[in-house]
């Protein structure tokens, strides 16, 4: 099918939300991904329980996927909150439109009006960041709200959260609580370069994500990179695992092996060589020291290893 055909079946699904673990695997799969049982089952807990889904792994393991999948199949709109160091408040939850609210002091004082305070101080001037955005979301309906790399954020932001998270509600000094009508579906990923707070954690249900197996990233590589042949998906995934197991700085996550199996199809290959793992082992590793400790042999021996495990 056309892709536009594939996203508008997706869209177009029932919002109602899965009533098994059976479901929630199936959910997923029409989205694209693949998931293993332990997840699913927390999955459907989350949306269950109406918890937080709190996920924890190493990165390109496909976390942040969860989240667009759910929003691609229950057909919600996805809010998605990437965090960095120094990320505060004004820019997760909600800032005041100063500029405006300067315009509208000036015109009232024009007019003479007294009492100005209690009018600017409404939410025709609030500009709605991401938090406030996925406990209002209008006419969209209750939305899958990201929170992305918690990790990154100084641990005061995550004391800021933990009432959104308990009770789906943020307080603005100037107006009161707003609190979500109906909870958004939350999922929050971390690559653990920090442990994040363990009130954080109480707070949602946890799930750990690892590199897949073989035969799951075979089996995701077959349905992501369609155009790749049977042959080489195999000499790919099992040179990838090999890689993870050589003690290198960043192993390759499963985005990696999806943009290598891409790669290689845009430079027409059919098998794996040791050529061509030379020439494109920046796909895979992103430091010049664990690539440049790879030698020309090494390299030989590894590929000679994924076509012998591959046949």
């Amino acid at each position: 099918f056309p892709r536009g055909r594939v996203y508008l079946s997706l869209v177009v699904m029932a919002h109602a939300l899965p009533n098994s673990i059976n479901e929630t695997e199936a959910l997923l799969a029409r989205g694209g991904y693949i998931a293993e049982r332990d997840m699913a089952t927390v999955l459907f807990l989350a949306l269950k329980l109406k918890r937080p889904l709190f996920i924890e792994g190493e990165p390109g393991t496909g976390k942040t996927e969860v989240a667009k999948v759910l929003s691609a199949t229950l057909g919600r709109p996805l809010v998605r909150l990437q965090c960095y160091e120094g990320l505060d408040q004004s820019s997760a939850v909600y800032e005041w439109n100063y500029a405006a609210q300067m315009t509208a002091i000036r015109l009232a004082e024009l007019k003479g009006s007294a009492d100005i305070e209690k009018d600017i101080y409404t939410e025709r001037f609030l500009i709605r960041r991401a938090l406030l955005q996925a406990l209002q979301p209008g006419n969209d309906g209750p939305c899958v709200l990201l929170i992305d790399e918690l990790d990154r954020v100084d641990e005061p932001f995550e004391a800021f959260l933990l009432e959104i998270l308990s009770d789906f509600q943020v307080t603005i000094p100037e107006i009161g609580v707003v609190k979500a009508e109906e909870p958004p579906i939350v999922i929050i990923t971390s690559n653990r370069t920090r442990e994040v707070h363990d009130a954080i954690k109480r707070r949602c249900l946890y799930h750990w994500v690892d590199y897949p197996d073989v035969a799951r990233e075979l089996e995701i590589v077959r349905r992501k990179v369609p155009g790749v042949p049977e042959k080489l998906s195999r000499e790919i995934v099992s040179f990838v695992q090999g890689l993870r197991n050589a003690g290198v700085f960043k192993p390759p996550g499963l985005a990696e092996t999806l943009d290598w199996a891409q790669a290689l199809i845009a430079l027409d290959a059919v098998a794996l060589s040791p050529e061509l793992a030379h020439s494109t082992m920046g796909v895979l590793l992103k430091y010049h020291d664990d690539i440049s400790r790879f030698s020309t042999s090494d390299l030989e021996q590894r590929v000679a290893s994924a076509r012998s495990a591959a046949e």
